[in-house]
């Protein structure tokens, strides 16, 4: 059994953090219809959602993926690169407690879930304006001892490195070149998103499907062609505010190992970083 942790749309979406976008004028009965569908979508391929209410005061808080990562092993509180949001992981944390042991990003560490890709026991971390050295570091000696490996990964003119890439089969990332290199990435194959969609390299996937949004309609062929089941799953007006399908949820495995077994893990903290 899988268990997707969701967050509702914030009624103050519009005063959302903006790094790549013009502040656009965002429906949000739209936006919360949309993040409906897109919950109703997991449900469909069998995840149980479990839904923590709408927060007035956070206006990014329905990105609930950049709050945290989350292993078999354990799960790591994020620490947000927007001062604004690093409230944010305190219902992430109650939420995930009775699942997992969990770790915590410390200052002057920061690190957003949604630069955070895992494929197979490597994970892949995108150095970012909201992720720094600090963060990588922690997540780094954390991951250690449950030999998981972290690799990080340069990326350029996007906000998150699951703008520029994410997983859609076993072996295969749906990539966007121009935002991250192919060579970040060794012995994995690519389907590249079409070079009139930048921002088509987000994509979800759960079980056998793939959720896509049917706004990149030229890429969702891309992935068809490939023989992927796509569900299409329409979150543009949260895309205003710079989300994603990716980052709309914290998906996890129900059943792990006893985290009293787990061992404790101090980060180190490197008081140079900012």
């Amino acid at each position: 059994m899988h268990i997707a942790i969701t967050r509702g749309v914030s009624p103050s979406l519009e005063r959302c953090e903006l790094t790549h976008l013009q502040r656009a004028p965002i429906d949000f009965d739209v936006a919360c219809a949309q993040h409906r569908a897109y919950e109703g979508a997991l449900a469909a391929c069998g995840v149980e959602v479990r839904a923590l209410p709408a927060e007035a005061s956070l206006p990014d808080s329905v990105f609930v993926e950049d709050t945290a990562i989350v292993f078999d092993q354990c799960a790591v509180i994020a620490r947000p690169g927007a001062a604004s949001r690093q409230s944010e992981s305190i219902a992430i944390a109650e939420a995930l407690a009775p699942y997992r042991k969990l770790f915590h990003v410390q200052s002057p560490g920061t690190i957003d879930g949604g630069d955070v890709l895992r494929v197979g026991s490597r994970v892949f971390v995108g150095r970012s304006t909201r992720t720094n050295r600090a963060g990588v570091e922690q997540l780094r000696a954390i991951l250690l001892p449950f030999e998981i490996t972290v690799h990080e990964a340069e990326i350029r003119g996007c906000l998150h490195l699951k703008s520029a890439v994410t997983q859609v089969a076993d072996d295969t990332l749906l990539i966007n070149p121009a935002w991250v290199d192919k060579a970040e990435f060794p012995n994995l194959k690519f389907i590249e998103v079409d070079p009139s969609e930048s921002s088509a390299a987000n994509a979800l996937l759960l079980n056998n499907a793939l959720l896509y949004q049917p706004r990149f309609p030229k890429t969702l062929n891309r992935l068809a062609a490939a023989g992927l089941r796509v569900v299409p799953v329409d979150l543009s007006e949260l895309g205003k505010a710079e989300g994603a399908l990716t980052c709309c949820s914290l998906l996890f495995a129900s059943d792990t190992r006893d985290h009293e077994e787990m061992p404790d893990i101090q980060p180190p903290m490197d008081a140079n970083e900012r």
